[in-house]
């Protein structure tokens, strides 16, 4: 079972192998006996989840049958961890990064349980950036400085790292080069607030299986950039080969 970190949110995947693998391990997971039960998280402002959630839902529905528990969040209204008992895969959806790192932080050792017993982890954008343990969740300038546009700030200023889920080593950005937060991965690491990042960019997921997160692979159609430390010798690379077809 892996951990799925998408670039964007699932208006940007044309991908089909995206949803394809995750829902062919929510099936693994059960083995075929039942529906898997499926825990979607989404950030719900004055009622936007009714509109924001077919695009999420229907992609699982089409794949497989599913019993689905939608968890919604809100400002300031952190979820129960028993929304996570006993599911056999969670997706975290998109939208403002600081309400999902706020509102999961009392259910992270439910879900990091959930995802070491084998239950499949599919984040979107804000979903894959507070998958880590220490999370980038906005900002554009560092030390006064701009390195990444405004317009993927989250609202704040300078780079803010909040407390993640814990799933994965490294930290990580998303809309890589169609919103140019690319730099936002390079300068964290140049300035010492982690060691690694990764940069995923849209229609494309980092993938991590649980059994050796060290075989961690690409899939979609664009890039997925690995940022190494330390210090102003950082190195930017393209990580792993893109794979466009399960």
């Amino acid at each position: 079972m892996s951990i799925f970190l998408v670039g964007g949110g699932p208006d940007t995947v044309s991908t089909p192998v995206i949803f394809d693998q995750f829902m062919a391990e929510a099936r693994q997971r059960t083995g075929g006996s039942r529906p898997p039960q499926i825990a979607v998280v989404l950030v719900d402002h004055e009622g936007s989840a009714e509109y924001f959630l077919p695009a999420y839902l229907d992609p699982l529905h089409r794949r497989t049958p599913s019993e689905v528990t939608t968890v919604l969040l809100r400002r300031h209204g952190p979820v129960d961890p028993g929304a996570f008992d006993g599911v056999d895969a969670i997706v975290v959806g998109g939208g403002p990064t600081p309400v999902y790192a706020e509102g999961l932080r009392p259910a992270a050792a439910a879900i990091r349980e959930a995802v070491a017993a084998g239950a499949p982890y599919l984040g979107f954008s804000a979903g894959a950036m507070i998958a880590p343990e220490r999370a980038i969740v906005g900002g554009y300038r560092v030390r006064g400085v701009e390195v990444c546009p405004e317009e993927a700030s989250e609202g704040l200023g300078e780079v803010e790292f909040r407390e993640g889920l814990g799933l994965v080593p490294f930290a990580v950005d998303v809309h890589a080069a169609q919103a140019g937060t690319l730099g936002r991965a390079v300068a964290a690491v140049v300035h010492g607030m982690v060691d690694r990042a990764v940069a995923v960019d849209e229609n494309t997921a980092l993938v991590l299986p649980h059994a050796d997160p060290a075989e961690q692979r690409v899939i979609g159609t664009n890039n997925c950039w690995l940022v190494r430390g330390p210090g102003h010798k950082a190195t930017v690379s393209v990580l792993g080969s893109v794979v466009t077809r399960g």
